[in-house]
């Protein structure tokens, strides 16, 4: 990336043990209340490096190439980029985050349906050699803009389940391909392969099977056409748990097997992308309003008990939460709570007071007070990537740690920190274990 520079820029501390990362957190939110009650992140990098682990694993041969959108902190592309990763990116800004690692041209994807001619014209100026294509009118602006790359078609895919029906579709279907193949060779573009995505939702067999005899069927179009078809990328949907990698790996291999032989010398690639990062991801937030609402409405029995307003919201952090419903994990209080202590229906919201800066409609917490925090766990995906209205400067910090085992198995990777992981510097965790619980959480 332009303007890195010869020292490191982010400060990793090395953990002792697993136990410790419960630790870091509440050190950094004794830190945060002494100061100015900041949200921030904590990213356990152990996480990803384990999530590499099991996809070498359970799901070789198939090349991972991360999506860059999921999560486009610095750190995560630097230490997948060192893990041999490839990258999916969707705009200039991304090309120029993973090409500043050092991470070959081949080993990137320009992704995503609709490019800008200025993003088009600056993967064929860094030799970035495979987009992604599902319509007529984008493989003409490719043919013009880069007419040299190679294109992979795009497959819709059947709805399967309640979510995915309300979702625009994207993709060709098998008849739109065969039209797109033949505009493709009279454009003089090559096409190079097929690319399906099954969302982690779905949990039908037959999608995957659906799926991967549609894209044999168009390999052989492409054949007949006369185009050598050698890459099938099977996208995304992998949610990070490991028992859905499995249930994948047992529904995708046998048809992958029966259609696609390793023999025929193919490409297999996938674009994990919340995959890496979800777990790996911890956010503290911190109570500034608090309504008792049950209190004035005690005779509507729908209305949570407490309205809990927090230092940020939908339009920060929480910015997916407009795109899709299901995408914040329900929180903890980090305070200590006895088993006797009741809870209550509760609501959280961000703190601009408009009607959509809603963040949990509904969750069951103990009672809390204005200065208290809360753990949302699994949230490492899509909102270090939001748009804030306050800028840049705005975003919560995010502290990065990992353990003495898991850097332990980075290095027998092969990887060396001076020569693939420039901009991070391991320090050991100075954690102070007179911090509890209890003396973080003073009101404000």
């Amino acid at each position: 990336m332009k303007g890195f520079l010869d020292e490191p820029r982010f400060s990793v501390e090395l953990l002792e043990g697993s136990a410790a990362l419960r630790g870091l957190i509440d050190k950094h939110i004794h830190d945060q209340t002494l100061a100015l009650k900041s949200a921030f992140f904590v990213a356990d990098l152990g996480v990803i490096v384990r999530q590499q682990v099991r996809w070498r694993t359970k799901m070789d041969p198939i090349q991972p190439f991360y999506t860059v959108k999921s999560n486009s902190s610095p750190v995560v592309v630097e230490i997948l980029a060192a893990l041999g990763t490839g990258f999916v990116c969707s705009n200039k800004h991304e090309l120029d985050l993973v090409k500043g690692f050092g991470v070959p041209s081949q080993d990137i994807i320009l992704g995503g349906t609709c490019k800008q001619l200025s993003h088009i014209k600056y993967a064929a100026k860094h030799n970035i050699s495979l987009l992604v294509c599902d319509n007529e009118a984008e493989l003409r602006k490719i043919a013009r803009c880069h007419p040299k790359t190679k294109v992979l078609l795009l497959l819709t895919s059947e709805s399967c389940c309640e979510r995915e029906e309300t979702a625009i579709p994207f993709g060709s279907t098998l008849k739109d391909c065969r039209h797109l193949l033949e505009s493709a060779r009279e454009l003089s573009l090559h096409i190079t392969g097929v690319k399906f995505n099954i969302p982690s939702c779905c949990q039908d067999a037959q999608a995957f099977s659906r799926a991967v005899s549609d894209a044999r069927c168009v390999f052989d179009m492409g054949e007949e056409l006369g185009f050598e078809m050698n890459i099938l990328d099977v996208g995304g949907g992998f949610d990070g748990s490991e028992a859905q990698l499995d249930k994948v790996n047992q529904m995708l291999k046998p048809m992958l097997d029966m259609y696609f032989p390793l023999s025929t010398g193919l490409s297999l690639i996938a674009e994990p992308g919340v995959y890496y990062v979800s777990s790996a991801f911890t956010l503290a937030m911190n109570i500034i309003a608090k309504k008792n609402v049950a209190r004035d409405f005690s005779d509507i029995h729908d209305i949570p008990w407490f309205l809990y307003y927090m230092n940020d919201g939908v339009y920060g952090t929480f910015a997916n939460k407009l795109l899709c419903e299901d995408s914040v994990s329900m929180p903890s209080a980090h305070k200590e709570v006895s088993a006797e202590e009741p809870l209550f229906s509760s609501s959280l919201w961000g703190p601009s007071a408009d009607d959509l800066d809603q963040v949990v409609e509904r969750c069951l917490l103990p009672e809390l007070s204005v200065g208290d925090w809360l753990l949302f766990s699994n949230a490492g995906a899509n909102g270090l990537g939001a748009t804030f209205t306050n800028g840049e400067e705005h975003k919560p910090p995010v502290f990065y740690c990992i353990t003495e085992c898991d850097w332990q198995q980075v290095h027998n990777s092969g990887v060396t920190l001076d020569a693939r992981m420039k901009n991070l510097s391991v320090v050991p965790c100075g954690l102070q274990p007179n911090i509890s619980k209890a003396s973080v959480s003073t009101p404000a």
